[in-house]
Formats: C-alpha cells, structure tokens, sequence
C-alpha cells in the first residue's frame, strides 16, 4: 500500500467559475488578440478534454492561471524598450544617452 495518493492534488486556488469567459474579454481587447485568443482557445479546448478524459479539474484551472499570470506581465506599451539599433546592428550610443537625461 502506498502513502501517495492516487490522484493529483488539486490547484492552490479554484478560480471563479466564470473565470475562462472574463479571461476571454479581456484577451480580446488586447492588442495581442489575433494571436492570443486562438491559442487560448486551443488550450482550454484541450484542458477541458483533459479533464473529461482524467476527472480532474486542474488543467483547466492551471490553463486560467497561466493565461491571467501572462496577460497581467506582458508588456502594455507597443515601443520596445530598447533604444534604436544602427543599420550595422549596434545600438546608438547617443540616442541611449539622450534617453537616460530625459
């Protein structure tokens, strides 16, 4: 007999249950949408046939966390941060320094 148990425990926290559809609006008002939404999509279509197939409820609910934890830390600003490369690959040393007295 064994001290481990026989299923997987479950996630940390359960999110709300209309957590996957309020992920979803805000996935669409992003400016990532063309891209975000469909991988969305085929992953939850995934997690939930997952689920129907083990029982369990955590794939889905890891697939919301990790769809909320990379909406929430991917960059808002279109600009990149990084200053302008040089048609030769290197960065502008003068433009770097114009930024930094800004």
């Amino acid at each position: 007999m064994s001290a481990q148990p026989d299923h997987t425990p479950a996630a940390p926290y359960a999110p709300a249950p209309g957590a996957p559809a309020e992920l979803l609006v805000q996935l669409r008002a992003d400016r990532r949408a063309e891209r975000w939404v469909p991988a969305f999509e085929r992953e939850w279509t995934a997690a939930l046939e997952e689920s129907r197939r083990t029982f369990s409820l955590n794939t889905p609910y890891e697939v919301v966390h990790v769809w909320q934890a990379r909406l929430v830390s991917a960059p808002r600003s279109t600009r990149s941060p990084l200053p302008a490369m040089t048609r030769a690959g290197f960065v502008d040393m003068a433009e770097l320094r114009g930024r930094r007295r800004r």
